[in-house]
């Protein structure tokens, strides 16, 4: 066994602007490595992930020292075994199948429609605020059971947060808006309770307050922090990126178009070539051997599924974007008893509704020559703007 190398001529910047060489080179180290610009040990392997994810015992979610609970509180996401499973009961009738089919869905495409119908005339757009934005914060307001807010301050607080939670570089600025983001959603909470008591309903405050026994505000506000923060940026970011996959490879996008059985292989591939959540903590409980390297009691660190899901060792040209790749699994909903409980509402919303309406209804849509995409992240990634053009 060998103790965990340290990677310490690499910017945070640079983890910013393009992690995937950087993922590369610690997956090449070693199955765990300290980077400095992170302050974090990264494991980037996708089988040390898996294995990772099967021990909760040796590897627990439960993590006082996480920027989660220091910027969200303590939410079921960073709890093991039975507090877990009661925090993830209390939201599960929202996101039963069914439910996401004939409830959610029909809300989805009609919000969809109304944003799509605003821009055809125009002939071009950043689809970052003009569409994706909008749409993961219009549906997850709906979803959550929060009326009367306008998209914008859902998206800002989600960022906010996402941005809190990221914050491995210790910002006083960043946590400040974190903050400031958490103390607004207590006050949207505490307006809608009520009205989710007296008139239960599909939504997730109604599901919790109505749960047997009720979840307890201090875990409502919590979980729904941590709701906010995953489950606005996720769709967002994977409607943006099956959409530059597919405008950048013509041939596969007319074999999607040509064949919409093949939309569910295109969704599985954008998340996993470019996953919105790109790296999770953990917790070492006791000192352990992981692939030949020591992990130490109490050692925090990250799980990078973004790196994971271009693991040369699984996922043959992993950095290519391929729709016809064999299907195989991957982590960018996590793997475990954690696995990602709105899975199904993203396949559902950006698979089979956003970006399938998209290229539907703005006919040849295109990206712009003189205003190439931007990406940007590592814990969470994805383009930040995607200026394309259709005809009108």
């Amino acid at each position: 066994m060998s103790a965990v190398p340290v990677v310490a001529d690499v910017s945070y910047d640079a983890l910013l602007d393009d992690p995937y060489p950087i993922f590369r080179r610690v997956r090449d180290t070693a199955p765990a490595v300290f980077v400095a610009a992170a302050n974090l040990t990264l494991v980037t392997r996708f089988d040390d992930i898996m294995t990772i994810e099967r021990d909760p015992a040796t590897y627990s979610s439960d993590n006082p020292a996480s920027l989660v609970n220091k910027v969200m509180g303590p939410t079921f996401m960073r709890k093991d075994g039975a507090e877990h499973a009661v925090g993830r009961k209390a939201i599960e009738p929202s996101f039963r199948p069914g439910t996401i089919k004939e409830h959610w869905a029909p809300k989805f495409a009609e919000i969809c429609e109304g944003l799509i119908d605003s821009l055809i005339e125009a002939g071009e757009a950043d689809l970052f605020p003009a569409l994706a934005a909008p749409m993961a914060s219009l549906s997850l307001m709906e979803m959550i059971g929060f009326k009367g807010m306008p998209w914008e301050t859902l998206a800002l607080w989600s960022q906010s947060l996402i941005d809190g939670a990221g914050n491995y570089s210790r910002d006083a600025e960043i946590e400040r808006k974190a903050m400031e983001a958490g103390a607004g959603i207590d006050a949207a909470i505490e307006a809608v309770l009520d009205h989710h008591r007296a008139h239960p309903n599909p939504s997730i405050l109604s599901s919790m307050v109505n749960a047997d026994p009720p979840m307890p505000i201090e875990g409502i506000r919590a979980n729904i922090k941590v709701i906010i923060g995953g489950g606005l940026n996720e769709p967002r970011d994977a409607i943006l990126t099956l959409t530059l996959g597919l405008l950048s490879n013509p041939t596969q996008k007319k074999s999607v178009l040509d064949k919409p059985e093949l939309w569910p292989n295109a969704f599985e591939e954008a998340v996993r070539w470019i996953s919105p959540i790109g790296m999770y903590p953990r917790r070492v409980t006791r000192a352990t051997d992981l692939s030949g390297v020591t992990l130490a009691e109490g050692l925090q660190i990250g799980l990078c599924v973004g790196a994971a899901n271009r693991d040369d060792r699984r996922f043959a040209d992993p950095d290519r974007f391929d729709v016809f790749r064999p299907r195989q699994s991957h982590l960018a909903f996590g793997a475990g008893a954690h696995f990602c409980a709105g899975t199904w509402v993203s396949r559902q919303t950006v698979g089979r509704i956003v970006v399938p309406m998209l290229f539907e209804r703005l006919a040849n849509l295109r990206l712009r020559d003189d205003a190439p995409p931007l990406l940007r992240g590592w814990v969470f990634r994805g383009p930040v703007s995607l200026p394309v053009r259709w005809d009108a």
